[in-house]
């Protein structure tokens, strides 16, 4: 058997036992049938939490095509406008899965998942009165702990992250929320939180905590990932992200960021590693902007100019607290302030504010002489 380093073919969940037989069943049931409404939108939903949960787009690439005979349809099921939705979003088509959810609230308004949903896409686009309506609706629909969870989120994304930690360390112990998916949900934005309140080596526990439980969590690994490196802790980081056979763009970007810090002799390989997947992307003249791209041309240095006009573009699509530090970053970088004025206007609309974000924000200001 070869090594583990030397398998190329990519190690499917499908070739397993355990949880990979829900995915088989519903693979055999959809290609069996493909035109049958039901088990395409089963099987969407098994491959999409798949590629959720492991940070993995193909897999959001297999749900599309389940849904592919039925997604330009102006009128479906509840789950079918629910499933287009979430894969819409996944590809960055945020305007569409919205309209989708609103589609499925229309049919199954006690439908919860919708509405979270609904409500992480209009935060998201930074669409906060929306967020705040949908965040009411669902506290009053579905209990208190529903709507504290929004609540909590809410508070971290406006400014008031010393609120939400509390919060958070509460919902984490609630009996009714220790599914793996939930839990990978609140102990994500737990951490975030912590971030944005300036407490980042309690963030890297929580999700170090988490991990041991839940090792396959790719976002909690790669926000670890991230934050360790971001507070030099760069062999700790590239620990967390080499700590999976396989590692998405994004941890390998991760790995390649700490490497390189560290000087360890293993930055030349991740580096022919990132570069070949970049330029494969590129050949396949993907249109989807992802923040792996970003952060390999930014803060690798790889490409200055591209990572600043893959910033602009990735703004407008969506504004989140890392999108902004990329932006700033990279508009600093090419000597383009003005590219990152946007950021600042977001700042003070949302009152969004962490301390690595805030310093970059007063750099900005002095360069753009405020």
């Amino acid at each position: 058997m070869p090594e583990p380093d030397r398998v190329v073919v990519p190690v499917s969940v499908q070739a397993t036992g355990g949880s990979g037989s829900a995915l088989r069943e519903a693979e055999r049931a959809w290609r069996a049938d493909p035109q049958r409404q039901d088990t395409a939108f089963r099987y969407a939903r098994e491959v999409f939490v798949l590629g959720l949960r492991e940070g993995d787009l193909r897999w959001y690439g297999a749900a599309r095509a389940a849904l592919l005979p039925w997604w330009n349809a102006q009128k479906l099921p509840a789950e079918g406008h629910f499933m287009r939705a979430l894969v819409r979003q996944g590809f960055h088509d945020f305007e569409g899965g919205i309209a989708d959810l609103t589609a499925t609230i229309a049919q199954e308004p006690q439908r919860a998942e919708a509405w979270s949903w609904r409500f992480s896409l209009y935060l998201l686009t930074s669409r906060l009165d929306e967020a705040r309506t949908d965040c009411t609706e669902l506290g009053q629909r579905f209990g208190a702990v529903e709507g504290q969870a929004c609540q909590a989120t809410l508070q971290y994304r406006t400014g008031q992250a010393a609120a939400a930690v509390p919060t958070f360390e509460r919902l984490v112990q609630q009996a009714d929320l220790q599914g793996p998916l939930a839990q990978d949900w609140l102990r994500y934005h737990q951490g975030m939180a912590l971030v944005a309140a300036g407490r980042p080596r309690e963030a890297a526990q929580v999700w170090q905590q988490h991990l041991q439980r839940h090792p396959g969590s790719h976002l909690v690994r790669l926000s670890l990932a991230e934050t360790l490196n971001a507070t030099g802790q760069h062999a700790q980081a590239l620990q967390a992200s080499l700590a999976t056979v396989q590692p998405t763009d994004a941890l390998l970007v991760q790995a390649l960021l700490a490497a390189s810090a560290l000087r360890d002799p293993r930055a030349a390989d991740l580096q022919t590693q990132v570069s070949q997947r970049m330029d494969a992307q590129a050949q396949r003249n993907e249109a989807l902007i992802e923040r792996p791209q970003m952060m390999y041309y930014i803060r690798h240095k790889a490409d200055l100019p591209r990572g600043l006009q893959l910033a602009r573009d990735s703004w407008a699509e969506q504004q989140e607290p890392a999108d902004a530090a990329l932006l700033i970053e990279a508009a600093l970088a090419t000597n383009r302030p003005e590219d990152a004025r946007a950021v600042l206007t977001w700042m003070q609309r949302t009152g969004y504010t962490d301390p690595t974000l805030a310093a970059l924000a007063r750099t900005l200001q002095t360069r753009l002489g405020r």
